[in-house]
């Protein structure tokens, strides 16, 4: 399994490619996260990762610095840039830095996704154990057929690898179809293999999708289309009693063109999530009738989601996520991908509120959610799995709820935690004997009286720290600390490091 280390400035982006990523379906680990270019470099010597996701813009050390640096520790570390500047002179220096892509926020996770696989590849054929005999002669088979599809080889590797493996590409044009089932694939994918033992015009293959592929050489575009499409019509009936969506791309010609086929098929694809469900869609006919595009981009407004998980009104958060769903839908030249999107960053919105408001991670509440959102189809579907997180999400609140007497102190530590206080204080003000208050409090909050205090205190102080112009005294009286040596080492203890070393890194 292979390392990643991922730097951003921005916590949601570090959060997102966690969850929007099944990392371990790739082969890969993340093994840590930094929000600088300096705390990155420090953790890659430690954890030395083979492959590193950074952004270009960024405090203490920018990302073209981090990259020069790291390439000195690992000359070998593979480097995928992600960056919000679509400027000439960075990309051209990521290039010259040898980086394996130069992605745009924001990320498109298809382009992502192939940049990893490709970057796999690459650190497989370095592998010095790496053996031949490990593939069978299908799986190189749609390895090469993948690769040409997606304009990864070299004209002349593709002329041998056809030769070695007798595929036979002799016609002028192509069409390409996806077909995509809810049953077993290998039962469709042997039975069509059959099928173009027979017909040799026919090319199938299994892309990294998981997604059935087959490529039609055609002698005439017109009729060789419409042959196409009477059989792909045939095999639905005869190979899927079960659902099989199917979705062709337009015609190209044999050469550098025949990737775009593939690619139109895949777009069509996506549109099974808009659509009612004809037998065959035909990105060539979606163009035309749908005005396939990119919208502007329509902000989220989670002000108003925020208010409603905080006053746990759960029927008005479902009823504000079905009127969210259904306002998108109906805008012109949405995309199934932009609503897509738009699920992964609710979902992680929601990831993050509960975070702030209990001050601890639960990622393990939404994490079958992101890979239900990357494998749902319909409208209906992705709205119920946003949904969903919404209910965990409130449903972890309410099953957090404390006795009112710590309800009571929590709220009184919040508005005064600048004056001092203490059990024994507090014992007096509510009444109730301080030993037992203090058995209550770490009942339930799993923490001590003491621990909670200062936790929120330092908490409070790091927002002052990135937010004034105040010295560290200051802030330390103002968040409740009298004793400078106290406040040092409280922060230290639970930052990691001193508040002036902190206050340089923003």
């Amino acid at each position: 399994m292979y390392r990643v280390f991922i730097v951003d400035d921005e916590p949601f982006i570090i959060e997102g490619l966690y969850d929007i990523i099944d990392w371990s379906a790739f082969g890969l680990e993340i093994v840590g996260s930094a929000e600088n270019g300096m705390d990155a470099l420090v953790a890659i010597k430690e954890c030395v990762p083979e492959i590193l996701l950074t952004d270009i813009s960024m405090p203490v050390m920018d990302g073209l610095t981090l990259i020069r640096e790291a390439r000195k520790l690992q000359p070998d570390l593979k480097i995928i840039i992600l960056s919000g500047y679509n400027e000439f002179d960075y990309i051209k220096t990521g290039l010259k830095l040898g980086v394996e892509n130069y992605l745009l926020k924001p990320i498109n996770i298809d382009e992502l996704q192939e940049t990893l696989a490709n970057t796999i590849d690459k650190l497989n054929m370095t592998r010095p154990n790496r053996l031949f005999s490990d593939y069978d002669i299908r799986i190189l088979r749609d390895n090469i057929l993948y690769r040409w599809l997606t304009g990864r080889i070299a004209p002349n590797e593709l002329n041998e690898r056809m030769d070695m493996l007798d595929i036979r590409m002799d016609a002028p044009y192509l069409i390409t179809a996806i077909l995509r089932t809810e049953s077993q694939l290998d039962s469709s994918y042997e039975a069509v293999q059959r099928l173009a033992v027979q017909d040799p015009s026919m090319l199938p293959f299994v892309d990294i999708d998981g997604d059935l592929v087959i490529v039609f050489m055609l002698e005439d575009k017109v009729q060789g289309k419409e042959k196409a499409i009477h059989m792909l019509e045939n095999m639905q009936k005869r190979l899927a009693p079960s659902r099989m969506r199917t979705s062709i791309g337009s015609v190209e010609a044999i050469g550098e063109d025949a990737p775009r086929s593939y690619a139109h098929a895949k777009k069509a694809q996506e549109y099974f999530l808009l659509l009612d469900e004809p037998a065959i869609l035909d990105y060539v006919s979606l163009t035309e009738k749908n005005n396939i595009g990119n919208i502007a981009a329509q902000p989220l407004n989670w002000s108003t989601y925020s208010k409603l998980i905080k006053a746990k009104d759960l029927e008005a958060l479902h009823a504000a996520i079905d009127a969210e769903f259904g306002a998108y839908q109906t805008l012109e030249g949405v995309t199934p991908a932009y609503i897509q999107n738009m699920a992964i960053e609710m979902m992680i919105r929601f990831k993050m509120e509960l975070k702030e408001i209990k001050q601890a991670d639960q990622p393990e509440l939404y994490k079958a959610g992101f890979v239900q959102i990357m494998q749902v189809d319909t409208i209906e579907g992705l709205a119920a799995v946003v949904k969903e997180a919404a209910t965990l999400t409130v449903e972890s609140l309410m099953s957090d709820v404390k006795s009112p007497i710590i309800q009571l102190l929590l709220g009184y530590i919040h508005e005064n935690y600048a004056q001092p206080l203490s059990l024994k204080l507090l014992s007096q003000q509510y009444n109730i004997h301080p030993v037992y208050l203090g058995h209550l409090f770490q009942k339930e909050t799993n923490e001590t009286f003491t621990e909670y205090i200062n936790k929120y205190r330092i908490e409070k102080a790091k927002v002052m720290l990135k937010e004034t112009q105040l010295k560290v005294q200051e802030i330390a009286t103002q968040v409740g600390y009298w004793e400078s040596g106290y406040f040092y080492k409280q922060f230290k203890k639970y930052v990691g490091i001193s508040p002036t070393d902190y206050k340089g890194l923003l």
